[in-house]
């Protein structure tokens, strides 16, 4: 994390216990869920202790590692144990949703009850999950117990079991409605992923997990690689000049015209005029084939805006003004990863995914319209007209974070 954020000393999670009478807010649905157990565990319902740990097995959990013990682990840094005031030792663990600020020295990693068996050390017994917050519990961890925490895992835990869904936290949000759209800005990948949309504190997949997929999908491996591309992104540079050129050629048509109907070969024609003023001078051959794929780019934007109309992705006379969505959608991920890998302080997140609702104000009139730019990019980048899942996985993502009351775009307005 750079060096302008403050420490802090929210290193653990700690959630006091509610007034009696009065019912615990928890942050999110999974811990309200587990709160639940607890208390009916607590009752001496048998089978509440069981349904806990299939939670916990379906879901996983987050473990703190310091960070220096965390760099270059691979995920595999041993695990942490504390020491009570009983002299009890234990290994603390905790779901997504009440994990403090990202701190300076000490990161979470993800871990499978799987994974917590195997780097269990033989010399603690017990299990601390969600310790500090009102839905914690202990288990035993002898050879039995752990016997189930792996028969959970083999039949519970899948890598994308908690992929497209609408996460949001219920507490311990920003308030900012500035920052609240940039958030909003990356609604399709947390989508995806079932990662909580509307968070500053971000941990992701665990920082072993941040760090291996920025290296992976972005060839981001430290600071200045990720300060470089998040730039890049914020002022729409990632994306394909080409895209940019062309839907632009089309919006000065209209609004030179008046008309949002404009001619198939009245938009080639006025995408070839342009480039070749723009490129006047260069090799012919090489502005023929600008020409060429230019004028190709037309068509292949009119054929997934016909699917678009039929999917209900845009309306009956509608059209995508700007891909600009694509790279923006894409910053305030990224944003957020970099926090999570630690290359990133939050002021830098937070300054970053405002931005990212800035540009998206200028660029849309609706987060229907973004979400439209967003599909567009992807399917441009991805899909050569297959019209596959890089195309349906996002349509059924529009679908629901249009329509899901959670949702981002239904929770923060666009303008």
């Amino acid at each position: 994390m750079h060096a302008e954020d403050e420490m802090h000393d929210e290193i653990l999670p700690f959630q006091p216990d509610p007034d009696d009478g009065v019912p615990w807010r928890a942050p999110a649905l999974r811990e309200q869920r587990l709160y639940e157990l607890m208390r009916r565990d607590e009752a001496g319902e048998e089978r509440a202790h069981y349904e806990y740990l299939r939670l916990l097995a379906a879901e996983g959990l987050y473990r703190p590692v310091p960070l220096p013990a965390a760099e270059g682990s691979e995920g595999g840094a041993p695990l942490t144990v504390l020491t009570l005031q009983d002299g009890r030792r234990v290994v603390p663990a905790y779901t997504v949703g009440v994990l403090p600020r990202p701190h300076p020295e000490v990161v979470y990693e993800f871990v499978t009850l799987g994974g917590l068996d195997a780097l269990w050390p033989e010399d603690v017994d017990i299990l601390l999950v969600n310790g500090g917050t009102p839905c914690a519990k202990w288990f035993l961890a002898d050879g039995e117990e752990r016997e189930v925490w792996r028969d959970l895992n083999a039949e519970l835990f899948r890598p994308d079991g908690m992929c497209d869904r609408v996460e949001t936290r219920w507490t311990g949000t920003p308030e900012d409605e500035a920052v609240l759209r940039g958030l909003a800005c990356g609604a399709h990948l947390c989508y995806a992923n079932g990662d909580a949309w509307n968070t500053l504190h971000w941990h992701g997949a665990g920082y072993a997990n941040e760090a291996e997929g920025l290296s992976a999908d972005w060839d981001i491996d430290g600071r200045d690689e990720w300060l470089e591309t998040e730039e890049r992104l914020l002022r729409c540079e990632v994306s394909a000049w080409q895209w940019h050129f062309v839907l632009d050629a089309r919006n000065l048509l209209v609004l030179e015209t008046g008309s949002a109907r404009i001619d198939p070969m009245a938009w080639r024609d006025h995408v070839e005029t342009a480039i070749r003023a723009q490129l006047d001078g260069c090799d012919t051959a090489n502005l023929d084939a600008h020409v060429s794929i230019l004028r190709g780019l037309v068509g292949e934007v009119m054929r997934y805006e016909a699917r678009f109309r039929a999917d209900g992705l845009l309306p009956p006379d509608g059209y995508v003004r700007s891909v600009a969505a694509w790279d923006l959608g894409r910053a305030s991920m990224v944003a957020r990863r970099g926090l999570g890998a630690r290359y990133a302080s939050e002021a830098e997140l937070r300054d970053a995914v405002e931005r990212a609702g800035r540009s998206a104000q200028a660029a849309y009139g609706s987060w229907a319209e973004f979400s439209a730019g967003y599909v567009l990019g992807r399917c441009l980048h991805f899909d050569e007209e297959t019209f596959g899942d890089w195309y349906t996985t996002v349509l059924d993502a529009h679908r629901v974070l249009m329509t899901h009351p959670e949702s981002p775009w239904a929770t923060i307005p666009l303008h």
